[in-house]
């Protein structure tokens, strides 16, 4: 870059600066939580365990910033090419780990890559929310309604997700195509009959997967919480108000995925409430302040998307903190930027990437837009 290249300075001005800032705290808290929770993933009560997480973290981490920063300086029409394009990878990938990847607890949802485990899936949401704004948000007639179009997208990803089975994330795709619907202002009755349609699917995994039965049962049963679910509560329960101290936790050292999809009730052990609630307040004003930067933006896409990509990330950390306080059946889900894990990290990263690109304040002259969606038209009239 030249001395005379302004473009780093324009971002800077043009970026949501207190979006920026609350998701490079929600990194710092996610390391900081990493070196809590290491070495009860890789010890146990009795045995030493080391700081290996920790470190790949850190790692982890560092790639994704850079990921976040890069994706975040992206036009709209770059955006738009690179989510159909991830898109489409993720869906490839997920049906490659129907063939060869690593089966776990009776599911697949990993690729084993050697230096990463890669879970395919966590990219369909980012690119997947990118693309339906794209449908919804254009103004020219399609031969098939928009909403059906923008369903017709998902659904390869819908079909990959339960058959590898992932209820979890097949619902979280669902409702953020709802949540689309519901922001580019769809009737209610329309959301009333998606909500009732989803319910009905709920019920269908309840009776079709053994796990989910399972899970639900042990939620609705106050006398049997579910091994996970039971040590989880015993944590939030020893830590109390400030914690027990960092390092000082014991009941990490019996609870499964303490690294992973239980690191909100390490840090509800180690560092008590008054963390746990620092965290919920960042996710809290990350959604809000991208939502109301999305309401002001001049073009249906940057507000759609926007909107999704907020709306998306704060389902799945209220997920993840609602499942650690036993306010939702168990689910495998991990907390965005905080849990540990390569895929979970860049695949937010991404996602708020595109979030901070969509609404920053540029300027529309002499920018190329690009209309991927614009063979689906109704041809116009001679």
């Amino acid at each position: 870059m030249s001395r005379n290249d302004r473009r780093g300075s324009d971002w800077w001005w043009t970026v949501d600066r207190a979006a920026l800032v609350t998701m490079l705290a929600l990194v710092t808290v996610g390391l900081m939580l990493a070196f809590a929770a290491s070495p009860a993933a890789t010890g146990g009560p009795l045995t030493a365990g080391d700081f290996r997480y920790a470190v790949k973290q850190i790692a982890f981490a560092a790639i994704a910033v850079l990921l976040l920063a890069s994706t975040s300086t992206m036009s709209l029409r770059a955006i738009k090419l690179s989510a159909a394009a991830i898109y489409a990878a993720a869906v490839f990938g997920s049906a490659l780990v129907l063939v060869m990847g690593n089966e776990v607890l009776g599911a697949k949802r990993w690729l084993d890559l050697g230096l990463i485990t890669l879970q395919p899936s966590e990219f369909l949401k980012p690119s997947f929310a990118v693309l339906a704004a794209c449908v919804l948000a254009d103004r020219e007639k399609m031969v098939l309604p928009k909403e059906i179009v923008s369903f017709l997208i998902a659904a390869p990803a819908l079909l990959l997700l339960v058959l590898q089975p992932d209820v979890g994330q097949t619902f979280l795709l669902l409702a953020l195509w709802g949540a689309l619907l519901f922001f580019n202002g769809i009737s209610l009755v329309w959301i009333g009959m998606l909500a009732g349609s989803t319910a009905i699917l709920g019920l269908a995994a309840y009776f079709v997967f053994p796990h989910v039965h399972h899970r639900i049962d042990q939620f609705f049963d106050p006398q049997q919480p579910g091994y996970q679910m039971g040590l989880a509560l015993k944590a939030f329960a020893h830590g109390g108000i400030a914690g027990v101290g960092p390092g000082a936790g014991t009941v990490k050292y019996h609870l499964p995925d303490a690294h992973s999809d239980l690191i909100f009730a390490v840090a509800g052990e180690e560092f008590g409430i008054v963390l746990c609630g620092f965290i919920a307040l960042l996710f809290c004003v990350l959604c809000v302040r991208l939502l109301l930067r999305s309401a002001r933006m001049g073009d249906a896409f940057s507000g759609l998307a926007g909107a999704a990509l907020a709306i998306v990330v704060a389902i799945q950390a209220f997920i993840n903190m609602g499942v650690a306080v036993s306010l939702l059946p168990a689910k495998g889900m991990t907390l965005p930027f905080i849990s540990y894990g390569g895929s979970s990290l860049f695949a937010v990263a991404l996602t708020m990437g595109f979030a901070l690109a969509v609404t920053r304040q540029r300027s529309k002259i002499g920018e190329k837009d690009s209309e991927i969606f614009a063979f689906l038209r109704e041809p116009r009239a001679a």
